[in-house]
């Protein structure tokens, strides 16, 4: 029986014989990690902080806290980037950073005019109720994104990998990056959320990003019914459409709501990236990666 037939019985995907602590970083990790957002969201809105000085430096700490939990509890090690991956990787890390700060210019032209000084409704419900919204903007534009064939020619570059990692979260069209994070910021700018609100949310957002497409052995149990995490996320990899739910990276509720959930303990995808290979280049090509959803010759 293969690795991957394995994980898709009922057994945990930790092995008997892994050590104690590794079973209990495995459990313990996000709960730490949300501490971790609302603790430092509290500070830098308190204590009157650079939110853009936060946000850059939280994302280090996150990138760097998940790379270690990679190496500590993988959940497949031959997922692990070899040097040559670590390389085209890092070339889309810059392009999906570059894209997502240009995606702020148009919506940061138009801030002041929708966002009041102050929060409208005391600052920790108007956080929830401004995670709710921004969560499910993105949940409808990703799934759009995979129902839309012009869409699709964008973020199916995502979907390339045979691998779910860290290091390959930055694997993406510009473009898509563009379209997606306008797409949110400026529906939360509309509803006239205040500036410590969007900036609560998105150290939330930041982390769910990387955390969810993290290669780590975590367990969340029932709060994968609230939250999203590697679990579900491998399975939207899944080259089985019938698995491949799971539109929301930060919130799975509204997979919940909208009949896109498809985990359940134990259940894990046997293959993930295209179920046709050949309809996008490989992910070491980033010119023809960038290039290709203007082709004419374009197939799925």
């Amino acid at each position: 029986m293969s690795l991957a037939e394995q994980r898709t019985s009922s057994d945990p995907v930790t092995p008997a014989g892994r050590p104690a602590w590794a079973r209990v970083l495995s459990r313990v990790y996000y709960p730490v990690q949300l501490a971790a957002i609302v603790g430092l969201a509290w500070a830098a809105i308190a204590l009157d902080w650079d939110f853009g000085v936060v946000s850059g430096s939280f994302l280090v700490g996150i990138l760097g806290s998940l790379l270690l939990l990679e190496r500590l509890i993988p959940y497949d090690r031959d997922w692990q980037p070899n040097p040559q991956e670590w390389r085209f990787y890092g070339v889309y890390f810059v392009l999906t950073v570059a894209a997502s700060s240009a995606s702020q210019i148009p919506v940061m032209a138009v801030f002041g005019y929708f966002t009041p000084p102050e929060p409208f409704l005391p600052l920790g419900v108007e956080i929830v109720l401004a995670g709710l919204v921004g969560s499910l903007a993105n949940y409808a534009w990703h799934r759009w994104s995979h129902t839309n064939l012009v869409l699709w020619r964008l973020h199916g570059v995502h979907h390339v990998p045979d691998k779910v990692n860290v290091a390959n979260n930055g694997v993406n069209h510009v473009f898509d990056v563009l379209l997606t994070q306008f797409s949110v910021q400026f529906v939360l700018t509309l509803c006239g959320f205040s500036e410590p609100s969007v900036f609560a949310v998105g150290l939330f957002v930041m982390a769910q990003g990387y955390f969810v497409h993290a290669n780590v052995d975590v367990k969340l149990g029932r709060i994968n019914y609230v939250f999203s995490g590697p679990e579900q996320h491998r399975l939207h990899h899944s080259t089985n459409l019938k698995q491949a739910g799971h539109f929301g990276s930060d919130l799975s509720i509204w997979d919940l709501l909208f009949r896109s959930f498809t985990w359940r303990p134990g259940l894990a995808p046997q293959a993930v990236g295209l179920s046709n290979p050949k309809s996008f280049p490989a992910s070491d090509r980033i010119v023809s990666s960038m290039v290709h959803p203007l082709s004419r010759s374009w197939h799925v």
